[in-house]
């Protein structure tokens, strides 16, 4: 039941990580796998040779924690391979809804991280400060365009796999700076092996190099990380604001017309620049829901904790 718990908080990861503005990472805090995820990853490293010689491949498969590993990762492969035609078409047919749902996850989860910090001080401000002024300027840079081959799919994976797991920070939205969201996208819904072996194995080494960084801060800083962490997530709602107007556009390597630059716009500016209803009741049951998904993940994060000390 636990594996099966993970493989669906997997599957919540994987589809967080397919939206532009989403980090999976922030998925994996929220409902507590963050920890042990990274945990198991950083214990992939060179000792796991000598457990293999004198107790055999299951005794190391065990030793990083390979059935949640394996469920998790399931889970977010699961989700992306079949939710990546679904949520694209969302987002192009019914924009508004999709993202006023994840600005009210990720609204909330703010709220949830910093509940998990003992005390602000003057550091910890300036920390947080810091964070939000840093994915606030990530998230007005112009996307690049990065000329598509396997070396770039390798380094791409690198790169996005590390925001992938970093709360606060999508690793989707890295790849559309990149300019190589579409052909990530393009690869994932067409199933193309050899530029997703490319991608998978430029992510699983970001992932070994990454997950050891990141563990150690929180395990020496936690408090100080998860403020920094926590102002990452602020930072990057005015990339998912559901009203926006398209400023400049650009022609993408596939000759689409595709957003350049962009401008947030209030639901009645929205309507009387672009003429289309700002469907501010759909936008804001779907923000109701995104905090309702936060908060019962909460809850039942917490009803998980008090299971286990019981036990």
């Amino acid at each position: 039941m636990n594996y099966l718990l993970s493989y669906f908080k997997g599957l919540a990861m994987g589809a967080a990580d397919v939206v532009p503005g989403v980090s999976g990472g922030t998925i994996a805090f929220i409902t507590g796998i963050l920890d042990p995820l990274l945990d198991g990853i950083r214990r992939i490293n060179p000792s796991l040779i000598g457990i293999i010689r004198e107790k055999g491949i299951k005794a190391a498969f065990m030793e990083i924690n390979g059935p949640f590993l394996l469920a998790v990762f399931g889970g977010i492969l699961t989700s992306i391979f079949s939710l990546a035609k679904l949520i694209s078409w969302l987002l192009v047919t019914h924009p508004i809804p999709v993202w006023s749902f994840f600005f009210g996850l990720i609204l909330f989860s703010v709220a949830h991280m910093l509940k998990q910090v003992q005390g602000f001080t003057w550091g910890r401000l300036g920390l947080f400060i810091l964070g939000v002024a840093f994915a606030w300027m990530i998230t007005v840079l112009h996307p690049i365009e990065i000329q598509v081959s396997y070396l770039s799919f390798f380094f791409a994976g690198a790169i996005a796999i590390c925001a992938m797991i970093l709360p606060g920070i999508s690793g989707s939205f890295i790849l559309l700076l990149l300019g190589l969201y579409p052909a990530v996208l393009a690869a994932a819904k067409g199933f193309q092996i050899d530029f997703l072996a490319c991608f998978a194995f430029g992510a699983l080494l970001g992932l070994l190099s990454f997950s050891h960084l990141l563990s150690a801060l929180l395990r020496k800083f936690h408090d100080a990380t998860l403020v920094f962490l926590t102002g990452l997530m602020l930072g990057t709602l005015g990339k998912i604001w559901p009203w926006k107007q398209v400023l400049t556009w650009r022609t993408n390597s596939h000759g689409e017309q595709v957003p350049l630059a962009e401008q947030n716009l209030s639901p009645m500016a929205f309507e009387q620049i672009t003429g289309q209803e700002a469907l501010v009741g759909v936008a804001t049951a779907s923000l109701v829901l995104g905090i309702c998904l936060v908060w019962g993940l909460e809850k039942f994060a917490t009803r998980g904790d008090k299971t286990a000390e019981l036990s």
